[in-house]
């Protein structure tokens, strides 16, 4: 369905460039001097009262570009691997994002404060929805291609969301409870094909006006909604401000991504996560950065190291579990074309990996940890120390400390919850809520701090060392054990490509450690038993003896989910609801 928007979307860049209404579009509010937002994420400077991430950042981007004489990279370069491309400069992208803008509040008829869900997979198109969203007020929720038809009838309800983008592809599943969702009001498909009861984006983006005036919000105005999982019952609902996506990424960009006008930036995260918004969005185009997207519709190790040889990307952010599949290849054969600068997030990163990956590249891997209702917590900053193992420092605005169940500081080495300190007001990068849950938003408070839900120490450099989930930690016969570390102990064994690591019911110990194992190809015809015992004692010998796991099953494949965190948490439920 993408080759005719993709014809649609040059079509238009290529009215932009003789359209007299040119000089009009990026002239909306006068953004802030760029040297103020180093003083903001610093908290040396207060958060300013009207703030748009659109017209005070991507706009003056778009002037600065004019102004310049020399080429530049794009702002956003796309490719779907099947020769397929498009590269949108700064100006491009304010004029498409503006036409986007008139078609929400013109056609789908959606207003500030308006919620839109939008689940597309790595398209142009998502770029300039989002642009468009911040342009119009309407607040975006992000959601997933692998939403079923009962997940987005949920997020529609439980967000009230007027309207809905998506696809062909999950069309059908929108229209099979679209008659329960009492608040969606617009259906808006990206396809080369009409669908009834459906407006069709690239219809409306040829007809759209060129020129829209952008709203002017204030910094706590809300801008998007995400969905994120819990222990517990239906996902919750994070909102983010235009001052907390905004302006609290820009220490990001600038130090954790080290990234400036001349470098391009591969972010692989899925769109429906907030770590494309940061890595994909604000974080790089804070920096004037271009923004590198591959299709991809599944992860694919050989396209990627392909792509890397082929494309001068010089910053690449992606998941430890991708660099563990990674690492399983000859990376030596490959000459990077431009990289010099790779990323992790989303979970914790084994120190195994980081070598192997170090000593067939000579890249290090920069680790940094943050939340959905935070950002970036913290990280390690190019230029730091890299403790392989530990996932930084904290990241300004914010104030990390190990706290225990009263709220008391610990000192160095001692396990407790990670956690943010809180002055008189919360941080100006936090989350504002959980949607229509006040209890939940109170219960992440804890005295002065707020409670990531995470487990870890620092140690005397103040360096942070992450455990565990609170809900991922095992407790065996008194003991607390964390699955990363035996994740980490099992990966340095060769017969292990990958593991991942729970809790399974125990008569006597309550619980104990059950790894599942996914096996090298040359241990595969090994016998089981030996392996396993093999494996037992291979734990042991790295970690402290309680800790091995006494349950191992071998698998094909561990569940393909974002990160180690929600594996864990499926892998748990089918655990314990079997038994």
């Amino acid at each position: 369905c993408y080759t005719y928007g993709s014809n649609s979307l040059h079509s238009s860049a290529k009215c932009f460039q003789g359209n007299i209404q040119l000089q009009m579009y990026h002239k909306t509010f006068a953004p802030l001097n760029f040297s103020d937002y180093e003083a903001i994420s610093r908290c040396e400077q207060e958060l300013p009262e009207y703030f748009n991430f659109a017209s005070d950042v991507l706009d003056k981007w778009s002037q600065i570009e004019k102004e310049r004489k020399e080429p530049s990279n794009p702002a956003l370069w796309w490719i779907n691997g099947k020769g397929n491309e498009i590269k949108w400069s700064f100006e491009e992208l304010g004029f498409l994002s503006q036409k986007v803008a008139n078609v929400l509040s013109g056609p789908c008829s959606l207003q500030r404060g308006d919620r839109v869900l939008v689940i597309l997979p790595r398209l142009p198109e998502w770029w300039l929805l989002y642009v468009a969203c911040m342009r119009t007020g309407v607040v975006i929720i992000p959601g997933t291609t692998q939403l079923t038809a009962e997940d987005i009838c949920y997020r529609l309800l439980a967000s009230k969301a007027k309207g809905i983008i998506t696809t062909d592809v999950l069309a059908p599943a929108v229209d099979s409870v679209a008659s329960k969702c009492q608040f969606l009001k617009t259906k808006l498909i990206v396809s080369e094909s009409s669908r009834a009861e459906w407006l069709n984006f690239s219809d409306l983006l040829k007809a759209a006006p060129a020129v829209h005036n952008c709203v002017k919000t204030k910094s706590q105005d809300p801008m998007a909604i995400y969905f994120t999982s819990g222990t517990t019952g239906y996902p919750k609902m994070v909102e983010h401000s235009y001052g907390s996506f905004g302006l609290g990424v820009f220490h990001c960009g600038r130090y954790w991504m080290n990234l400036t006008p001349s470098d391009i930036m591969w972010n692989m995260s899925d769109t429906a996560w907030v770590k494309a918004a940061i890595g994909s969005v604000f974080g790089p185009w804070f920096q004037g950065t271009c923004v590198f997207v591959h299709a991809m519709p599944q992860f694919d190790p050989g396209a990627l190291l392909n792509t890397l040889c082929r494309y001068p990307v010089t910053t690449l952010c992606s998941t430890p579990t991708a660099y563990r599949t990674l690492v399983q290849h000859d990376l030596t054969r490959y000459a990077f074309k431009k990289l010099k600068h790779c990323l992790s997030g989303g979970e914790p990163l084994n120190p195994e990996v980081m070598a192997q990956w170090k000593s067939q590249t000579g890249l290090t891997i920069y680790e940094g940890y943050g939340q959905t209702e935070t950002g970036m917590v913290c990280a390690n900053m190019k230029g730091m120390k890299v403790k392989p193992g530990s996932l930084g420092k904290a990241a300004p605005p914010y104030n990390v400390q190990i706290i225990d169940e009263n709220g008391n500081v610990l000192p160095p080495g001692k396990e407790g919850d990670i956690a943010i300190k809180m002055d008189a007001k919360r941080p100006f990068a936090f989350f504002t809520r959980y949607v229509d849950d006040p209890e939940r938003t109170a219960s992440t408070v804890r005295g002065n701090f707020y409670i990531t839900g995470d487990r870890g120490s620092m140690d005397a450099d103040g360096y942070i060392w992450f455990m565990g989930r609170c809900d991922d930690v095992i407790i065996s016969s008194g003991y607390r054990i964390g699955p990363f570390e035996i994740e980490s102990a099992l990966i340095q064994h060769p017969a292990v490509t990958e593991s991942a690591v729970i809790s399974s019911p125990d008569p006597l110990r309550g619980e104990v450690v059950k790894a599942f194992v996914v096996l090298s190809p040359s241990f595969k015809s090994q016998d089981p038993k030996k392996l396993a015992c093999e494996l037992q004692v291979h734990v042991k010998k790295l970690t402290a003896p309680y800790k091995y796991p006494r349950k191992i099953e071998f698998v094909q494949q561990l569940p393909k989910t974002v990160t180690g965190k929600i594996r864990r948490n499926e892998l748990r439920n089918k655990e314990w609801g079997q038994n």
